[in-house]
């Protein structure tokens, strides 16, 4: 499984990122090779409208299976995502990647679809 995290930095420590269109960094981490990459999501913060759309369509580029965010997505990010099989799961905006991570386990988060 693959799963896209909206984060802060770029490690298990760091803090998640409770947006979604502006988050700071994507971090994606795939528990079949157990190893954790990143991007940049910054050109997002320039813009006056449609990062949520570029973001979306940044995220489905990865190729995740899940998607863990804090405030979750707008409508028109989400109008795209939800077209995808990918499931978007809310609710982890004040913890760490890896705290996010292990409530996702333990299925402590909510979905957003």
């Amino acid at each position: 499984m693959k799963i896209v995290f909206t984060a802060k930095g770029d490690n298990w420590d760091s803090q998640m990122d409770p947006r979604f269109g502006r988050m700071e960094r994507l971090v994606t981490y795939d528990e079949a090779t157990q190893t954790l990459q990143t991007a940049s999501n910054s050109e997002t913060e320039s813009m006056e409208h449609g990062a949520g759309l570029q973001t979306a369509q940044k995220v489905l580029d990865l190729n995740p299976d899940v998607i863990i965010t804090g405030n979750g997505a707008g409508q028109k990010a989400l109008a795209i995502l939800q077209r995808s099989n990918v499931k978007m799961y809310v609710g982890a905006g004040d913890m760490t990647i890896k705290e996010a991570y292990e409530a996702f386990k333990a299925d402590k988060l909510r979905t957003q679809f």
